[in-house]
């Protein structure tokens, strides 16, 4: 890795050895950043604040060798990345500002697209990971990713009916919560599906009994309008002298017939003129017809109005005319149709949620049984581990138990609490000693203890589900003497199957690493290119005897360094 402008540490390179890789140096000189780095790398958190003080950003640049047929190339290939002989070639940018951009193989990719590369290539522990293992989820966890399909299958089908039944039981309970207000929304649409059927309105009613109103509201003066349009057309029988339009038009007509053999153009306005004869004769009879059928019957015309109010007081609630109180009445109709079959969708849906709890009961029996198997496995293997650990007589085991709760499941006789990973609450125990009850990790269990039950969980894992990679921040925090030395001569194993890297403060752990790293400030309190540097010979037996005794020179620091070397040379 190449590390520029990432809080203390200007510039350096980072070379990891691909066996076992110590990284040690004073307090605050920067190690951790190490990890920060390939945090970074692998899709962590950006924050601004690690941007070096003076610096616009920080950029972390890393090669990784990625496992062939691994499905880390396969979500690379697709984000468009190229391999370089085998390697992936990663760079992150961190800005002052904290934006962040990240390259995969020479292409621009989401950061999201590191973080999903990350499971299948390194496993990174720190000292948070350990108070992480304080929490009965996380335990849980580490013992389905130990049990692997045994557990993964069950569970996944316990999920799916899990799924299922939250989704029912929720539609349950939005049925059921909600049953006064959907019984006066039924109150009010069957009222007014009522209300609309006692009045029996037909569409276009309204328009049809507006334009009624209007005629019979005015029929005197229409009638007499009619009268004397028809008069003016067609004369007035009680005044045989007056002269109309008809018999006007029929003189003008008379005139031009006379002589139209004589002139062509004549003859058309001749024409034309008795046309408009015969259209004065046909409005003047629609005229008589029209005042003749002219009903101005008060009563009908109360009718109407009467009709009209009823059909107002429809619209007035439900549309605004009466085509939109009929649409208004279908879509009612239908939707009390769905509220009436509520009572019969509550049955229903109660039946598949009884139905549902039966299965995930059987389920759940299925995966705590599958649990029970896995855990008894996993303590054995730790167990062992912790023995390598400077730990012989320590013992762990988990208590798998359950919660009873009178809307639960029923599992074994007893009705019990459920969640979305089953009936379960797992819990670590360890017992340090012979004769000391099991307790659980989060009360039995000292610093140190808890960075060794940490390291023996991990490198069973490593037995059953392996990375490429292992990153160590200070997991021996709390321990020394004979247990940091069983520590390193256990890392140093691991290292015989993948890569370990680890930051570390003792002597007894680093000695074992196949490559010493020392990360140290310049007077000014940056590390520079030349401040992370591979120690080998007489720079890493004084590195040991500083972290021995704080005395680089001290002869008697040195001979335990040397000391140290030679043992951990000697179990290699």
């Amino acid at each position: 890795m190449r590390i520029r402008s990432l809080g203390v540490i200007d510039d350096a390179v980072v070379e990891l050895s691909p066996g076992f890789t110590a990284v040690t140096g004073e307090t605050g000189a920067g190690k951790t950043m190490v990890v920060t780095s390939l945090g970074l790398l692998l899709g962590g958190r950006a924050d601004p604040a690690l941007v070096r003080i003076g610096a616009k950003n920080a950029v972390v640049e890393g090669r990784i060798t990625v496992p062939a047929g691994g499905t880390a190339i396969v979500r690379a290939e697709e984000a468009g990345a190229e391999l370089d002989d085998g390697a992936l070639l990663i760079s992150r940018t961190v800005s002052a500002e904290g934006r962040s951009r990240a390259h995969l193989g020479g292409r621009s990719v989401p950061v999201g697209v590191l973080a999903e590369l990350a499971d299948e290539l390194v496993a990174v522990h720190g000292q948070t990971d350990q108070q992480g293992l304080l929490k009965l989820s996380r335990q849980r966890q580490a013992l389905d990713r130990y049990a692997g399909d045994a557990v993964a299958v069950p569970l996944a089908k316990y999920a799916g009916a899990y799924r299922r039944l939250r989704a029912i039981s929720a539609e349950l309970d939005e049925i059921t919560t909600r049953a006064r207000e959907r019984a006066q929304e039924a109150d009010l649409l069957r009222f007014g599906l009522e209300e609309i059927a006692a009045v029996e309105p037909r569409a276009g009613e309204d328009v049809e009994l507006s334009a009624e109103a209007e005629r019979l509201g005015h029929a005197e003066a229409l009638a007499s309008a009619a009268t004397a349009a028809h008069a003016a057309l067609a004369g007035n029988p009680e005044d045989p002298e007056g002269i109309d339009a008809a018999t006007l038009v029929a003189g003008a007509h008379r005139a031009l017939e006379a002589v139209r053999s004589h002139d062509a153009a004549l003859a058309g306005l001749s024409g034309r003129i008795g046309e408009i004869n015969i259209l004065l004769r046909d409005v003047a009879g629609e005229l008589a017809g029209y005042a003749d059928d002219l009903d101005a019957d008060p009563l009908r015309l109360a009718a109407v109005e009467e009709r009209r109010a009823a059909l107002t007081q429809l619209t007035r609630k439900y549309g605004e005319d009466i085509d939109a109180v009929l649409a208004w009445a279908e879509q009612g109709a239908a939707r009390l149709l769905e509220l009436d079959g509520d009572d019969e969708r509550i049955d229903e849906l109660a039946g598949e949620r009884d139905a549902l709890r039966a299965e995930l009961g059987g389920l759940a029996q299925a995966l705590t049984d599958a649990r029970t198997e896995a855990a008894e496995r996993f303590a054995a293997a730790v167990t062992a581990e912790l023995a390598s650990l400077a730990m012989p007589h320590a013992r762990v085991s988990f208590e798998i138990r359950q919660t009873d709760d009178p809307e639960g499941v029923e599992l074994g006789g007893r009705t019990v609490a459920y969640g979305p990973a089953g009936v379960d609450e797992v819990e670590l125990l360890l017992a340090p000693h012979p004769g000391a009850p099991p307790r659980p990790i989060a009360k039995g269990a000292s610093g140190g203890e808890l960075s060794r039950v940490m390291l023996a969980v991990e490198v069973v894992f490593a037995g059953t589900d392996p990375v490429p990679t292992y990153l160590f921040d200070e997991v021996d925090a709390g321990v020394g003497g004979k247990a940091a030395v069983e520590i390193g001569r256990r890392l140093a194993k691991l290292a015989k199957s993948a890569q370990v890297v680890v930051v570390t403060h003792l002597p007894q752990v680093a000695a074992f690493a196949d490559r010493q790293l020392l990360v140290e400030k310049t007077n000014d309190g940056s590390v520079t290119r030349s401040g992370v540097k591979v120690l080998e010979g007489e720079e890493r037996v004084r590195e040991l005897s500083r972290m021995l005794a704080g005395q680089e020179d001290s002869e008697t620091a040195r001979a335990h360094a040397e000391e140290l070397l030679a043992t951990a040379r000697g179990d290699v």
